[in-house]
């Protein structure tokens, strides 16, 4: 018998698998049990040719393979090396002492090789904290394994250093955390927008406190060139959320070689025909959908009517939870999903409504109906919403103007400190506030409370919509360093949400 421990993806966590071995002097077999899906049960051949390759022996026995726990299904290739120590061990040509407080990750070539796997680091992770205080994984892994905490990470090229580790303990080299790179300035600047100062401003406002946004306006009015610039005004990732976007990026195959670590946040676009396992996360195995690859970045959903109902349906749930479940018969995965989301539409199907140079064409039943197609449920959860008019050619052919990328994020991270400071170093921006502490941290004047109260009868505001409000408004005050909440900032905050309801300035 021998005892391995190894670990597959469930999701984008790793789960730690505990791989037993026994021989038996009966008729040559394998039998490999445990739930193993087919990249698992295929692995029994790559093990045998591997350790063929190796100069090794396979022993010409019964050969039970078990992997633990049993009810949970296992996938991905990552349990070839453990498999083929196991195997060794068991037939003695390892001894059992130097498995103990070792991790093994790793798919194995037919010549013996080790190949890179998917979701090395949440791998990682799961084998340190079943115990192990040693990982050997493959030398293709080296930058990402590096950067997991608290454990020793060796890196390998083939199962036979592995081996002549084991065996005579040739030193094997060990996975450094990478350096990371300096935040680098995006093309993607601020100052390249001609006009739309009152979008400008909503973009920094949502920015500052964290807040989702819907942009309205007809094709070519600068929508999409709005959306990209926001990335580029967050505070840079910590190094905790660095390693969150790498983990959820490795399971889902993402990383480059070059780039172990992410130092900008993510933006993901998914065209509107993407599919709701796409968007969401799901698939078999469950793989983490644009929704979650987008995670301590944007997500930008243009044409947000054009998208499948039962997807924007799902993502009203996934704005307040900040994470997706998705449940299978024997395993639920779970996939953070802590985005900015920033909409675009048309105010129409033809796009022109409103348009001060185009005729539109549709009539009031097409319009209800494409309106239709974003609930008000959603639309509640949707703090900015922002109608953008077509800018005129001498705007156009002006020169850059207005505040830089730069100068407006040293704003935005002023407003975050000032959050941090109020909300608790846990939950940084306004749009996370609990009901429960609202009020505290709003601290509206009476004047900024009546003009609230005015809005919310005359524009027929839900509950949500008004709490709402109150939190950008005070993303607002924020950014104008006031310790309390002013008549002016709601003003501001509302007329961001007048203007998505009329869809018109």
């Amino acid at each position: 018998m021998s005892r391995v421990t190894g670990a597959g993806l469930l999701g984008v966590d790793g789960v730690a698998v505990e791989v037993e071995v026994r021989i038996s002097s009966q008729l040559p077999r394998v039998d490999l049990v445990g739930l193993p899906e087919a990249a698992v049960r295929e692995s029994v051949a790559r093990v045998r040719a591997a350790i063929g390759a190796s100069g090794l022996v396979f022993p010409d026995r019964r050969v039970t393979v078990n992997l633990a726990p049993a009810e949970l299904r296992k996938g991905g290739a990552a349990l070839d090396l453990p498999i083929a120590i196991g195997i060794l061990a068991a037939a003695g040509a390892l001894e059992a002492s130097r498995l103990e407080g070792l991790g093994l990750l790793g798919e194995l070539a037919l010549d013996g090789r080790l190949r890179p796997v998917r979701g090395a680091l949440a791998l990682c992770l799961a084998v340190r904290d079943a115990g192990c205080r040693r990982v050997i994984a493959p030398l293709g892994n080296q930058a990402e394994t590096g950067l997991a905490p608290r454990v020793e990470v060796m890196a390998a090229p083939d199962l036979a250093s592995v081996v002549a580790y084991l065996q005579a303990g040739s030193p094997l080299p060990r996975a450094a955390l990478p350096a990371r790179t300096p935040r680098a300035e995006t093309s993607a600047d601020l100052s390249d927008v001609r006009g739309q100062e009152g979008a400008k401003r909503a973009l920094e406002v949502a920015a500052a406190g964290g807040h989702a946004l819907l942009l309205r306006g007809a094709p070519g009015c600068g929508k999409t060139m709005l959306a990209l610039r926001l990335p580029g005004l967050l505070p840079a990732l910590t190094f905790d959320e660095a390693l969150e976007v790498t983990r959820i990026h490795g399971a889902a195959g993402l990383l480059a070689s070059d780039a172990p670590i992410l130092a900008a946040r993510p933006f993901r676009a998914p065209h509107h025909t993407a599919s709701t396992a796409g968007l969401l996360g799901g698939g078999q195995p469950p793989r983490p959908g644009e929704i979650s690859l987008a995670h301590r970045g944007v997500l930008f959903l243009d044409e947000l009517p054009e998208f499948d109902r039962r997807s924007l349906e799902a993502l009203r749930q996934v704005l307040e939870a900040r994470r997706i479940v998705v449940a299978r018969a024997r395993a639920s995965c779970v996939f953070p999903a802590h985005f900015q989301l920033v909409a675009a539409a048309n105010p129409c199907p033809c796009g022109w409504r409103g348009a001060p140079r185009r005729d539109c064409r549709c009539d009031d039943a097409a319009i209800a109906r494409y309106l239709a197609r974003i609930s008000g449920p959603l639309l509640d959860r949707i703090d900015l919403q922002v109608a953008v008019q077509p800018v005129a050619w001498r705007e156009l052919d002006a020169g850059a103007a207005g505040p830089t990328s730069r100068e407006v994020r040293a704003r935005v991270a002023d407003a975050r400190r000032r959050q941090a400071r109020r909300n608790g170093a846990g939950r940084l921006t306004n749009a996370e506030l609990p009901d429960r502490e609202l009020d505290a941290a709003i601290d509206a004047t009476p004047e900024a409370r009546r003009l609230l109260g005015r809005a919310v009868e005359r524009l027929a505001l839900s509950a949500r919509a008004a709490r709402r409000t109150l939190k950008v408004a005070r993303s607002i005050a924020d950014l104008a360093g006031e310790r309390r909440t002013q008549a002016s900032a709601v003003a501001e905050a509302l007329a961001y949400r007048d203007q998505g309801s009329r869809g018109e300035h």
